[in-house]
């Protein structure tokens, strides 16, 4: 009997460890990068503010060739929802749907990720003229882990492994605008 309650006292320690961490560990998390493209600021913009156009450079959009994807609305207008489901782990089930636009300056989107877990995210494109035929582009996300999922946070890096993907999605960009 005293070796099974050793036992359950160390079970319930192991258990409330993380559960305490979790209380002092930060949720909210924020992931920015930024590329310069040579071409004007309102083609790069009228580019990336149109959904399916990331389909030609999110590395997210590029990982299953073979999802399913549905629309709602038009495209590059507020309220346009692009909802994406895949067998591919990597990729998932979610939506996002275009909230704000200051035409020219700045998109604003709401990512509703559904499998495999459920979240809600903010994203955000910001074009910035640097001069006529330059422009500079930040694609961003936000967004926070509920308790006690935050522990995670400990062990994974959201600004390196999402940052990696968003590098590559606007090295794709720079790709297709300059061509």
């Amino acid at each position: 009997m005293k070796i099974l309650k050793g036992i359950l006292i160390t079970l319930g320690i192991l258990i409330a460890i993380p559960l305490i961490v979790a209380l002092f560990v930060k949720k909210d998390y924020a992931i920015e990068r930024t590329i310069t493209i040579n071409k004007p600021k309102l083609l790069v913009f009228d580019y990336i503010k149109f959904l399916k156009n990331q389909d030609n450079y999110s590395k997210w959009a590029m990982t299953d060739p073979n999802m399913k994807k549905a629309y709602t609305g038009t495209d590059g207008t507020v309220g346009f929802i692009s909802a994406w489901e895949s067998t591919d782990k990597n990729v998932g089930k979610g939506e996002q749907e275009i909230v704000k636009i200051v035409e020219g300056e700045r998109m604003d989107v709401k990512l509703r990720f559904k499998v495999p877990f459920e979240a809600q995210d903010d994203a955000y494109f910001i074009t910035e003229a640097l001069s006529e035929n330059q422009t500079k582009v930040r694609w961003g996300f936000k967004g926070a882990f509920p308790y006690p999922f935050n522990f995670m946070s400990l062990f994974f890096d959201m600004d390196k492994e999402v940052g990696k993907d968003l590098e590559v999605g606007l090295n794709n960009l720079k790709k297709v605008l300059e061509k």
